[in-house]
C-alpha cells in the first residue's frame, strides 16, 4: 500500500512541475505540499487499514475544499 502513496507522490510531483512551468505558482505550491505529504506517509510503514483511513481523510478534505473553492472563489466564465 505504501507504494501507491509513492505513486500518488510521483503524479502530484508531475503536476507540481507542470503548474510551475505554466506560471501557476500558487497551485504548484499546493501540489508540492501534497507531494511531500504523500511521500512522507509512504515511508511510515503503517498498516493497510491506516493507509486507507488516511486516503479517505485526504479525499474528504480535498472534495470539501474543492467544492468550497468552486462555489465561493471561482469566477464563472472568466477566461482572460
Amino acid at each position: 500500500m505504501e507504494r501507491m502513496f509513492r505513486v500518488l507522490a510521483f503524479w502530484t510531483g508531475i503536476f507540481t512541475v507542470m503548474f510551475y512551468i505554466g506560471d501557476m505558482a500558487n497551485v504548484a505550491l499546493i501540489f508540492l505540499v501534497q507531494t511531500v505529504f504523500f511521500l512522507a506517509v509512504s515511508y511510515l510503514k503503517l498498516s493497510e487499514r491506516m493507509y486507507m483511513y488516511l486516503f479517505g481523510a485526504y479525499c474528504t478534505i480535498f472534495f470539501a475544499a474543492f467544492t468550497w473553492y468552486s462555489e465561493f472563489i471561482l469566477v464563472p466564465g472568466f477566461g482572460g
